[in-house]
């Protein structure tokens, strides 16, 4: 059974260019876990962003966050 309600096939992973996960996070610890490349301090852009829990929610769609800090595999 599925821990998530996304199913159990789903893949996201962290950028795998290091320097930029480590540059999103220190954005995101300043921000305090606000989307460091959103400007409104808003509960949908708590990393991981709204924008990014609707895409990943379509089981066709493949890709980066908004930010590039996760990559979401078919």
């Amino acid at each position: 059974m599925s821990n998530n309600n996304y199913g159990d096939k789903m893949k996201i992973t962290f950028n795998d260019n290091e320097n930029v996960v480590a540059a999103l996070r220190d954005g995101l610890k300043r921000k305090g876990g606000y989307c460091p490349c959103k400007v409104e301090l808003v509960d949908d852009n708590i990393c991981m962003c709204k924008e990014f829990r609707e895409q990943i929610a379509d089981e066709n769609f493949e890709g980066f966050c908004h930010c590039k800090l996760y990559y979401k595999e078919k």
